[in-house]
């Protein structure tokens, strides 16, 4: 066990191991955060679904629906239990028929009367996520139930997680295969390593001695090619041996030859003389002696050679550490960036890990504008608060971007005051001290640069760290590409359901444009309500498709030009709720949906098809119900002309705060109060 082979060996499987475990261990702990996330989302989801699908049962009259919703949805078949139970726990309406009347676990009661809405819990070898959402009354459901009732029951959910836990079950078996054989591969590399480059040559050096011991001095030269610091210590090794050799045969010669003389001695003078070579041959040996001192110490000076091949043999398992933490790293911003298809936040979310993950100051993405010569600012960190996303800036001669977009290729500024090419302020309004910047290519063609500069411990950026960027870049290209390619297939499938719109309305010559004209006056209301860039789109989208719904109603009484009777008026009032329906397949329009549904809803709960009110109507809908109601009264019907801009500003200002939300109204009568001339046109 003293062998440094065996230590070296036992040292770097260690490491590898405590590495490799590490990293496992956290894989398994972030994929056990995500799933128990995704169920208490579901199961939070699930919830509101259901609570929403009995409120609008209720609210209909359609009571013994209630039922049949709860029984349909236990056929789920993670869904373990679904009820409803007073505040004393007594079960109301259970998707069990048999549970109706009983009462409710201890554990669902005491988390309502203690607020806890979302808990999870086991029943022997099941676990369960349980949501528990009380029914609250409203003035829609007075006429069935008592005003003083605040909670008209309380919905409670269990999902079985048994899904989940397989899940989790197979990502651990997953990541322990693959961390495994990652330790195995690496552990033969290094041994593999270890046994040619650094045991084969020192046991040939050892057998040599061996041979040298023996008296073998021809057998005895050793060819090590194996590494330089080798190659010199096989070499010393050879001269020494040759040295040695000519040594003891000159030693060997000179005692003959004394022997030879003692023998011929028959005098004094003669020993005397003896005695005087024999001093001589002493003084050689001595001589002799010293050599072998001096070879010796060469052989002490390869040990120490050995010895810093051993501490650079340490440096490079420290370098493989870091190249497994540059890996997990990557990994991590790969699965984050590839999560979103928002550019905005796949800018921002990929600008501050690389930056954390680099641990730089500064980070910031450019882009490419079409003339070519001018970048705008997708995302940054670490500069000035005056910088903004969009901003835009010139690409001149001095900037590190205007370098990689020029060449193409990825730079290192290790210093920044070593290179007179580039300027030592950036146009972000930082200091540079080192930089290191990356393009972003798509299909061959740079569309912006990302750069990380100035270290937090003030060091330089190396070339590992430009390769980990240049990875990161690689990365964030294929993002950027597939999210640009998720908004383009957004962008079209919004411009064909408009066609249809058109289309639609093109067979009605009073209604013709009526879509374009709302969508216009809606998103101007709404830049002067600043609501923000993403309730825009929804409120754009949904104005493009508020009438989507009068499909499904007959165009005889969409023409008729006489008074419209009750059952008229009611089968129109269904176009929002099919509207609805049109879009309910359509995942990318659940939020724009809503907006349809309730576009007609009145302010004060009188409107239709749910007759909901208030800030229960969401604000897109009450901005859409002003626009739409305006371009309704000027505009040409069946029945009657055109109102007067005047005499439709004075009825939305009758009724603020009826059918309108009073916010909403005042702001649009001053809104069009601003406009020039007697055509309104916000657009």
């Amino acid at each position: 066990m003293n062998s440094l082979k065996i230590k070296i060996l036992s040292l770097t499987t260690a490491i590898l191991v405590i590495a490799v475990g590490l990293t496992a261990w956290h894989n398994l702990r972030t994929q056990k955060a995500m799933l128990t996330q995704i169920a208490i989302q579901n199961s939070r989801i699930l919830g509101e679904t259901i609570r929403n699908s009995i409120i609008t049962s209720m609210a209909n009259g359609e009571n013994d629906q209630v039922t049949n919703i709860l029984e349909s949805i236990k056929k789920e078949p993670t869904i373990a239990a679904v009820r409803v139970f007073d505040k004393s726990g007594r079960i109301l309406i259970s998707a069990d028929p048999e549970e109706t009347g009983d009462l409710v676990s201890a554990s669902d009661l005491l988390a309502y009367r203690a607020g806890k809405m979302s808990y999870a819990n086991s029943e022997g070898d099941q676990n369960y996520h349980n949501s528990i959402l009380p029914i609250h009354n409203a003035p829609v459901c007075y006429a069935c139930h008592d005003q003083t009732r605040d909670v008209l029951g309380i919905l409670n959910v269990h999902l079985s997680l048994s899904t989940l836990s397989t899940l989790q079950s197979e990502g651990r078996k997953t990541t322990f295969a693959s961390s495994l054989v990652m330790l195995a591969l690496l552990i033969f590399a290094i041994s593999t390593f270890i046994l040619r480059y650094v045991d084969r040559p020192i046991q040939t050096l050892v057998a040599a001695m061996d041979l040298v011991e023996r008296g073998d001095f021809d057998l005895a030269p050793t060819r090590i090619s194996s590494s330089k610091e080798m190659t010199l210590l096989s070499n010393r090794f050879n001269t020494m041996v040759d040295r040695l050799k000519g040594l003891i045969e000159a030693t060997i010669s000179h005692e003959r030859e004394l022997a030879i003389s003692q023998e011929k001695l028959t005098h004094h003078d003669e020993i005397s003389n003896m005695n005087v070579t024999l001093a001589e041959r002493l003084k050689e040996i001595e001589y002799l002696n010293i050599s072998l001192e001096e070879r010796i110490e060469e052989i002490e000076e390869a040990n120490y050679k050995i010895a810093d091949l051993a501490g650079d043999l340490e440096n490079k398992n420290t370098h493989l550490e870091q190249a497994v933490t540059r890996l997990s790293a990557i990994n991590k911003i790969g699965l984050a960036i590839n999560g979103t298809m928002d550019l905005n936040k796949l800018f921002k979310l990929l600008i501050h890990q690389t930056a954390a993950t680099l641990k730089a100051r500064v980070g910031f993405i450019l882009l490419l504008e079409e003339d070519s010569s001018i970048m705008s600012v997708g995302a940054a960190t670490g500069v000035s608060d005056r910088i903004d996303m969009g901003d835009r800036i010139p690409l001149k001669p001095g900037g590190v971007s205007f370098w990689v977009m020029e060449n193409r290729q990825p730079l290192l500024v290790g210093n920044i005051k070593d290179s007179k090419e580039f300027s030592r302020v950036s146009r972000l309004g930082f200091t540079r001290e080192s930089v290191i910047c990356a393009p972003l290519i798509i299909k061959d063609e740079p569309i912006g640069t990302i750069t990380i500069a100035n270290k937090q411990d003030e060091s330089s950026f190396c070339p590992e760290d430009l390769e980990l960027l240049i990875t990161i870049s690689a990365q964030a290209s294929v993002a950027i590409k597939n999210a640009r390619l998720y908004e383009e297939q957004q962008a079209t499938y919004l411009c064909t359901v408009q066609a249809l719109v058109s289309a639609i309305e093109a067979s009605d010559a009073y209604t013709r444009g009526h879509s374009e004209r709302v969508t216009r006056y809606s998103i101007s209301l709404a830049k002067r309500l600043n609501l923000p860039p993403a309730a825009q789109k929804r409120l754009e989208q949904a104005a493009i498709l508020h009438d989507i719904g009068k499909i499904g109603i007959d165009l005889t009484l969409l023409h008729k030009k006489g008074p419209l009777s009750q059952e008229d008026i009611a089968a129109l009032q269904q176009h929002p709720k099919i509207g609805a329906r049109i879009l309910e397949p359509i995942r990318m329009f659940d939020e724009v949906r809503q907006i349809v549904l309730h576009h007609h809803e009145r302010f004060d709960g009188k409107g239709y098809p749910s007759q909901v009110n208030g800030p229960d109507i969401p604000i897109e809908a009450r901005i859409l119900a002003v626009a739409d109601t305006f371009d309704a009264m000027t505009s040409d019907r069946p029945y009657r002309r055109a109102l007067s801009h005047d005499t439709a500003i004075r009825e939305i200002e009758l009724y603020s705060g009826s059918q309108f939300d009073p916010a909403i109204a005042q702001a649009f009568i001053a809104h069009h109060q601003q406009i020039v001339g007697s055509s309104y046109d916000p657009a």
